[in-house]
């Protein structure tokens, strides 16, 4: 019997902080939380695909309701199923999506496409009753594994907060199981952010490694010079130092820079993948990439940034997606990236994992939940099944 798609649902919601990092403040963040309802029945129930939007960017609910989901509602049933007829195919789902769109401009639109993506997939995987990072393995030849190396992020500007604070912050995440922690840096003067450095790496001693995360702020001459100030330090990379478009800058620090850097968050296609690849200087011996599939099109165009990958050189085990969610954690798992972020106590409840899973030594073991496991995350879920209801 064929699947279709009766609806699709977007509400915005806030997912505000009194955070800041060197670039924004997170006091009206919003997402944009997606259901993509079907018609598929399991266990009783008709079959329901959630997705939402990563932090750091806005909720798209205009461009979802105005334009993606009415493309989709309005295309012929048929072109959106597998060759069986059996389910949805999420490439099938995206091209209708997409359709009478011109090329490059991947700033807001690629946002919606990626919420609504997530959606899709997280519906495929039920209808299929496996885990979707099982599926895709099993899509891809390869081998799923259940264990992810997932870091703690946090270390934000908070006002009145001092680096006792932060300190007691950095300890807790390794008090909850992780061995790699992050800060932000740039927010302040290079001697503060050097004495915030030195008083988490003193507080996490021999048990857990430093990133640092500059979130682009600085011109190559501010860039070189807390390149200069970090490789005094262990450090388990220096993120972002630049515009996330200047490739010249970013080729330009690893002349200044030995250790591991990483960027790619605020890159939202395949192309500028590429392009940082060619032009950026970034080496696949030692630095990361951190591409986020909700917020760059989803995994149908994360599947082409992959492929983009291995034509370079390039191993899936260098990308440890920015976003810090379930999302990133199943295509991990299914086609063995490296890792992935991780938001302990922040932009709750879409961070996190499903009740029960734990942090063990840096790394967490998926949940055998169908689709992408988000009805195992109460908090969360009470939140998705208000929007189906």
């Amino acid at each position: 019997m064929s699947v279709r798609i009766v609806d699709i649902r977007e509400i915005t919601r806030p997912i505000s902080s009194p955070i800041r990092n060197a670039y924004i403040d997170f006091s009206k963040m919003t997402t944009s939380l997606v259901a993509v309802v079907t018609d598929a029945v399991r266990d009783g129930k008709p079959v329901v695909g959630y997705g939402f939007n990563s932090n750091g960017r806005y909720g798209q609910g205009g461009l979802i309701r105005e334009r993606f989901a009415p493309r989709i509602l309005q295309a012929d049933p048929a072109s959106l199923l597998n060759d069986a007829g059996t389910n949805l195919d999420p490439h099938k789902v995206w091209d209708a999506a997409m359709s009478n769109e011109k090329p490059g401009g991947h700033g807001e639109r690629s946002v919606a496409v990626g919420t609504i993506d997530m959606a899709v997939w997280d519906a495929v995987a039920k209808i299929e009753g496996q885990p979707l990072f099982r599926l895709l393995a099993q899509r891809h030849g390869v081998q799923a594994d259940p264990r992810v190396f997932v870091y703690a992020a946090g270390g934000y500007y908070y006002p009145g907060k001092g680096n006792d604070a932060l300190r007691a912050e950095m300890r807790s995440y390794l008090d909850r199981g992780y061995n790699v922690v992050k800060m932000k840096i740039g927010g302040a003067s290079l001697a503060e952010d050097r004495g915030r450095i030195e008083a988490v790496l003193a507080e996490i001693g021999s048990q857990a490694q430093l990133a640092v995360d500059a979130n682009g702020r600085f011109d190559l001459d501010t860039a070189i010079a807390y390149a200069k100030m970090l490789r005094d330090y262990p450090l388990f990379w220096y993120e972002e130092a630049g515009d996330p478009l200047d490739y010249a800058l970013q080729a330009t620090l690893a002349e200044y820079y030995p250790r591991p850097m990483a960027t790619g968050e605020n890159l939202f296609s395949h192309q500028d993948a590429r392009n940082l690849i060619r032009y950026g200087g970034m080496r696949p011996d030692r630095d990361w990439l951190q591409f986020d599939c909700a917020l760059s099109y989803g995994l149908v165009e994360y599947e082409r940034t992959l492929q983009v990958l291995r034509t370079c050189g390039w191993s899936p085990r260098r990308c440890i997606p920015h976003g810090g969610h379930q999302m990133s954690l199943n295509i991990a798992a299914g086609l063995g990236l490296g890792g992935n972020e991780s938001y302990p106590d922040l932009f709750q409840p879409y961070g996190g994992f499903p009740d029960g899973v734990r942090v063990e030594q840096g790394h967490i073991a998926m949940p055998e939940l169908p689709g992408i496991g988000f009805e195992g995350k109460s908090d969360l879920y009470a939140e998705m099944k208000r929007l189906a209801a």
